[in-house]
């Protein structure tokens, strides 16, 4: 996520998926007859084989795996909108950017966020101006919120943006956001209540968390396409990736009628642990489940998930916990190595997370 810029660094090329540089541009001609040019936007995404719900950075790692073993058009990711904000009059979407960039092999690799080789003109004059620098916009990111600003504007629907965004950047994969109406994530701190951004980013997760709300998740509602993708009785899985429960998934899962087709979907629902002996995989997961009193351990996230989960997959580092959450949370459970250090890494445990899926199928009859 966003902070102090730091240098370049090469573009990552370990990727068989097109990669959008100068030398190797995806992007189509932008204008047609000099107006913005939207033949990219199809109707709808086409029907995937398999589901994920993401958040940033950890999620997108198994996001990566998954696109890379599966058909080019196979993959439909969900994306947390709750740390969506708006910022220098800017419509910024970190973890479905984070996603898009991983996707399309443009993601800095050393960050995890942000694009590879980026430049930070903006942000240096910026900072000479007087003005907020407290969440970083690289000058090739900034784009991307610009062009989405522009089109929300102009009535265009956050799925369609999504859609038009995946095609120019040459992701074959579905990102989409679970409803196109707002939902954001509000950290209730001992510092009263904070939008997520300013928690995570400008007070660089100091404040002691006390709980979550989700701001609009009442009245949200399930885009169509995301309602009959979980109703689908031909997905091969559907996978919470291994990201923090609380500030990535718990979003998603809020919009009414959400958990509540996960519980009832007709195929095997496997999410990834994000906490690996202790530590968090990525990101302050740790951190709050101390501070709300929780265990810093995957049962603690096989306990969140036991209402809609068929099964649950632990690293090595944790096998000892299988048993546990099995008998106590009801779940199948899986033990392999979950840390994705590499692109194989990540190959592998998609490949892990699917083929533990068949067996829930065919256990489930």
């Amino acid at each position: 996520m966003p902070a102090t810029p730091e240098s370049a660094s090469p573009l990552w090329s370990e990727t068989n998926r097109p990669i959008c540089s100068v030398e190797n541009p995806v992007l189509p001609e932008p204008l047609v007859n000099g107006t913005p040019d939207h033949r990219d936007e199809a109707t709808e995404p086409s029907s995937p084989e398999v589901l994920a719900l993401c958040g940033g950075i950890g999620g997108a790692k198994l996001a990566l795996g998954l696109y890379r073993i599966l058909a080019d058009d196979a993959l439909c990711v969900i994306c947390n909108p709750g740390d969506d904000f708006e910022h220098l009059g800017l419509a910024i979407r970190p973890d479905f950017d984070t996603v898009l960039y991983t996707l399309a092999g443009r993601a800095d690799p050393i960050k995890g966020w942000g694009l590879a080789d980026e430049t930070w003109s903006f942000m240096a004059t910026m900072r000479m101006l007087g003005g907020e620098d407290w969440f970083a916009l690289g000058d090739g990111d900034l784009a991307i919120h610009v062009e989405r600003t522009r089109r929300l504007a102009a009535g265009h629907a956050p799925t369609r943006i999504a859609q038009a965004f995946t095609s120019r950047l040459g992701v074959k994969a579905a990102l989409v956001p679970v409803s196109d109406e707002p939902v954001r994530t509000v950290v209730l701190s001992d510092r009263g209540e904070l939008q997520f951004q300013h928690y995570f980013v400008r007070e660089r997760c100091e404040p002691r968390v006390l709980g979550f709300r989700y701001a609009g998740a009442e009245t949200a509602r399930m885009t169509p396409y995301v309602s009959k993708v979980l109703t689908r009785d031909d997905l091969r899985a559907i996978v919470v990736c291994p990201s923090n429960p609380f500030i990535s998934i718990d979003p998603i899962l809020s919009v009414p009628g959400m958990r509540e087709a996960l519980r009832s979907s007709p195929v095997p629902v496997i999410a990834v642990s994000p906490v690996v002996a202790g530590k968090a995989v990525k990101g302050p997961t740790a951190k709050m489940l101390d501070e709300l009193g929780m265990r810093v351990d995957p049962e603690t996230v096989a306990e969140h998930y036991a209402d809609f989960v068929d099964g649950f997959i632990l690293d090595h580092s944790d096998s000892m916990l299988a048993g546990d959450i099995a008998r106590r949370c009801g779940l199948r459970t899986h033990v392999c190595n979950s840390i994705m250090t590499s692109l194989r890494d990540r190959e592998q445990l998609a490949e892990q997370v699917l083929s533990f899926a068949d067996r829930v199928r065919e256990a489930q009859g």
